[in-house]
C-alpha cells in the first residue's frame, strides 16, 4: 500500500536538543513529499502558533494536530477545536491552585495564559513552547476557549504526579506525560490519534497509508492508530513497545531519515 501522509511529533522527535532541525535538508525532503503527493502533518502537544512558526515558508501548505489534538488546522484553515467543560475547568483550577508547588499554563484558542505566581524560570521554559503567551492576574477570568493545561515539573516527579492527578480528576480530564517533565491535562478522547483521524478523513487518506513518528507517551494512541508507526531511538520504552519500527535519535535527524526512506521507497516503506 502506498504512503500518502507522514505525521511527526516535534519535541524529542522532529526537533533536536536545540529545538531546531536541519532546515536545508528538510526543504529538499518536503519538495519530494509534494512531488509524490504525500501530506506532511505536524502532531504535537505544542501550541498551533508555535508549531507554525517552525515552518514559515510552508505554514499554510501543511497541516497540524496541535495541543495534543484539541486544535486542528488543515492547509491554513482551522478544522476543529475542542473545549473543556465548565465542570472540568473548575476541578482543574481548584486542584492546581491549591498546590503552590505546581506551575501551569492554561492553553486557549487565541493564546496561552499564566497566572501571577508563575516563576520567571517556568515562564522562560514556556516561552519556548508558546508563540502566544500572556501573564494575567486571574487565569480563571480569561475570556477564551480553554482546551488544555500544561504543567511543568521534574522528569522524576512527573511520573508520580501524573498518577496522582489522574486519580483526583477522574474521567473529567485525561492526564498524559509529554516528556521533559511536562504533564498535559487534556479533554478525554481528544488525543493525537483522534485529531490525526479527523485530518486524514478530510484528506481522504486511510490510517494504513500514514506514517507516524514519535517519542513520548502522548504519541502512543497516534502510533497505535497508523499503519506505519516509528519510534525514535530516544523514545520512552513504552513507545518503542507499541511501534512497529525504530529510527535514529532526534539529534541524528531520525525523523528526516524516515522521510527520506519513504521517498526512496526503502524498507519498510515499499
Amino acid at each position: 500500500m502506498s504512503i500518502k501522509a507522514v505525521a511527526v511529533d516535534m519535541d524529542g522527535t522532529f526537533l533536536n536538543s536545540h529545538h531546531d532541525y536541519d532546515r536545508v535538508r528538510f526543504h529538499e525532503l518536503y519538495q519530494g513529499l509534494k512531488n509524490q503527493g504525500i501530506e506532511f502533518i505536524v502532531a504535537s502537544g505544542n501550541q498551533y502558533y508555535q508549531l507554525a512558526s517552525y515552518f514559515p515558508e510552508i505554514r499554510d501548505e501543511i497541516s497540524y494536530v496541535a495541543e495534543n489534538g484539541a486544535l486542528l488546522y488543515l492547509h491554513g484553515e482551522e478544522l476543529f477545536h475542542g473545549e473543556m467543560s465548565g465542570e472540568a475547568l473548575k476541578k482543574v483550577y481548584d486542584l492546581l491552585d491549591a498546590d503552590k508547588s505546581i506551575e501551569y499554563v492554561a492553553c486557549g484558542l487565541h493564546s496561552a495564559y499564566m497566572g501571577p505566581r508563575i516563576s520567571q524560570a517556568f515562564a522562560d521554559v514556556a516561552a519556548n513552547h508558546y508563540q502566544r503567551l500572556e501573564r494575567v492576574d486571574n487565569v480563571r477570568a480569561v475570556d477564551d476557549v480553554i482546551f488544555k493545561f500544561s504543567i511543568k515539573t521534574t522528569v522524576e516527579h512527573a511520573e508520580v504526579l501524573v498518577v496522582e492527578l489522574a486519580e483526583q480528576l477522574g474521567d473529567l480530564v485525561d492526564t498524559v506525560t509529554s516528556g521533559f517533565g511536562f504533564i498535559d491535562l487534556i479533554i478525554p478522547g481528544l488525543h493525537k490519534a483522534n485529531g490525526l483521524q479527523k485530518v486524514l478523513h478530510e484528506m481522504g487518506i486511510a490510517a494504513d497509508e500514514c506514517v507516524a513518528i514519535g517519542d513520548s507517551l502522548n504519541d502512543k494512541e497516534m502510533l497505535e492508530f497508523v499503519g506505519y508507526s516509528v519510534a525514535m531511538s530516544n523514545a520512552a520504552e513504552k513507545i518503542k513497545a507499541v511501534s512497529r519500527y525504530c529510527t535514529e535519535s532526534n539529534d541524528d535527524s531520525g525523523a528526516q531519515n524516515v522521510i527520506e526512506r519513504v521517498l526512496k521507497q526503502e524498507a519498510p516503506f515499499v
